[in-house]
């Protein structure tokens, strides 16, 4: 990817052992998670405290933080697919119906259409750009990413023939707001590549 060498001094690539890469602000900190359903990393530019992240008292990244997420279609990531599907992939609604006829989850827990206030672009019918603006719900904040008074960026991806999805969420500060194009192009690239 094209990027100035201004940019590339203040980024750095992450990656999970098993899992997806994204590039984040040098200096943050990371942490991967991983199971059937599939598995995300997170940085921040706070150390990451694990006991911390799975706690039930834990409600989210109220700060500055980037999370990149890889969901399996055919596990128990297929709900998490389901529900982007039903917010913003038209073209693959026959998934979220028979995720619905499993029985499983109400229909009810996948609304359809786009969050009201995101600005969504589409780059094909399998990648969709967003922005939630601050202070909203939308898809930026169906992470762990909680609303603050900073805009929530990413991308969303359908991959695979098993209808995966790959998720990058990302809120950082006014100074590196500049990064946020290279950060979304290079999930973008990943997921084009086959990486998660």
């Amino acid at each position: 990817m094209a990027i100035s060498a201004a940019a590339a001094q203040r980024l750095a690539y992450y990656k999970a052992q098993y899992g997806p890469g994204v590039l984040a602000p040098r200096g943050w900190h990371c942490f991967s998670t991983y199971g059937s359903n599939g598995s995300s990393l997170f940085v921040s530019p706070d150390p990451i405290d694990s006991k911390m992240l799975f706690s039930d008292d834990w409600k989210g990244f109220a700060g500055p933080a980037i999370q990149i997420s890889f969901s399996f279609g055919d596990t128990s990531g297929r709900f998490e697919v389901a529900m982007i599907i039903a917010r913003v992939f038209p073209a693959y609604k026959q998934f979220v119906q028979n995720v619905i006829a499993e029985g499983i989850e109400p229909a009810s827990d996948f609304p359809s259409g786009p969050y009201a206030k995101d600005k969504l672009t589409y780059r094909s019918k399998k990648v969709v750009e967003f922005e939630t603006p601050a202070n909203s719900e939308g898809l930026g904040t169906d992470s762990r990413l909680l609303p603050n008074a900073g805009p929530i960026d990413g991308v969303a991806i359908i991959t695979g023939a098993d209808t995966d999805l790959i998720q990058l969420f990302a809120r950082v500060s006014d100074n590196d707001r500049d990064l946020i194009p290279f950060i979304v192009k290079q999930a973008e690239s990943d997921a084009q590549a086959g990486a998660p």
